[in-house]
């Protein structure tokens, strides 16, 4: 038997990624159910102010990318090469710049914000500086940590997430499934507030820093190692063999 038959999984991600996760889902067994509850728009500003910087890049030591999402506009607008070098915060990551042609130089062991500090080395002069690419609402631990060690650190808004709109009738199927998967933070407070108080649930959590919202708003969270897509289909897998079906 499938490791996953018999169970309903909601996927989360926005609709444009969700479909390597679901599939995966689904050739396990589960019946995936797609409720995406992020959205990937461009900045405010239309992404003007990362092409102004990427249009200097020279000027920094480093550009660092903390999500593929930012990593794909990143990579869209370099052009040519640069002597800056790059920073990916995780494999996925790394991976939008590399198919794009582009070398990453550090991509730490733990792929989280936390992680690339441990990693990260120091200034090698006074001044030296950094171009932090991420979404417009981030955690401050990346770019606090960074100017703390004696960087100077240009934050650029490179994408936003937003809420869209969502199908009552996909959000009632979700509200009785077996587990829910989050890859970001934003999925889970998104999701909390378009499906409501219906827990505890189980949910799968592609890092520290989503299981950790999951289970502050009362997730039952697993994390997923490694944190990738593939480790969080794992994470569901092991979740499924310790929790038998309860019909």
């Amino acid at each position: 038997m499938s490791p996953l038959a018999g169970r309903t999984v909601v996927v989360t991600r926005a609709t444009d990624q969700a479909g390597s996760l679901a599939g995966a889902l689904t050739g396990l067994g589960a019946e995936v159910i797609e409720l995406p509850v992020v959205s990937i728009v461009e900045p405010a500003d239309g992404g003007a102010a990362l092409a102004a910087a990427m249009s200097s890049a020279d000027r920094y030591d480093w550009i660092v990318v903390t999500s593929p999402n930012g990593a794909r506009r990143v990579a869209e607008a370099l052009d040519g090469p640069t002597s800056a070098r790059l920073a990916a915060v995780g494999p996925r990551t790394a991976g939008a710049l590399e198919a794009a042609g582009r070398v990453v130089d550090l991509v730490p062991g733990r792929a989280v914000a936390e992680g690339l500090l441990e990693e990260f080395p120091a200034p090698s002069k006074p001044g030296a500086r950094i171009l932090l690419a991420r979404a417009e609402v981030a955690r401050d631990v990346l770019p606090d940590g960074l100017v703390a060690a004696g960087w100077d650190v240009d934050v650029v808004v490179a994408y936003r997430n937003v809420a869209p709109d969502v199908d009552p009738a996909v959000l009632a199927r979700a509200r009785s499934a077996d587990l829910v998967t989050f890859t970001a933070e934003s999925t889970v407070r998104r999701y909390r507030d378009v499906a409501g108080a219906t827990l505890p649930v189980a949910a799968a959590c592609i890092g520290p820093i989503s299981a950790a919202a999951a289970r502050q708003l009362g997730f039952a969270a697993i994390e997923a190692d490694p944190h990738s897509v593939d480790g969080l289909v794992h994470a569901v897998v092991a979740w499924a063999e310790a929790s038998p079906p309860t019909t």
